[in-house]
């Protein structure tokens, strides 16, 4: 099982983010996932889920209406769109199935910072 994250970087607040998950190695098309992120110091902090269709979606209220969760099951890649970025959103950001067998990657860094 591989999950690979990417997209991550720098960015000035209000910016925006598109990072992508890589998934392999299990039946993405059937696996709900998740992301999470974690800042130094801090606990890890769910973000979002989506399940298996993408049909449903779910954020934390700190993201609400700024992060957007998709996924395109024929490429295997699971997505979170980020805008109107703040510094409290800088973290390292992982994706991570949230059905069956538990697995995560090593995720991607993001900062927010002027």
């Amino acid at each position: 099982v591989q999950l690979v994250e990417s997209g991550g970087g720098m960015v000035q607040p209000g910016g925006s983010l598109r990072l992508s998950c890589a998934a392999s190695g299990f039946t993405f098309s059937s696996t709900d996932m998740s992301w999470a992120r974690q800042a130094p110091g801090k606990k890890p902090e769910w973000v979002s889920r989506i399940n298996s269709d993408g049909s449903r979606t779910a954020y934390a209220d700190s993201v609400k209406g700024r992060f957007t969760i998709s996924r395109d099951n024929a490429k295997n890649t699971l997505y979170l769109q980020m805008s109107s970025l703040k510094p409290g959103d800088t973290a390292l950001y992982y994706c991570a199935t949230d059905s069956g067998n538990y697995y995560r990657g090593q995720g991607t860094q993001v900062t927010v910072s002027s």
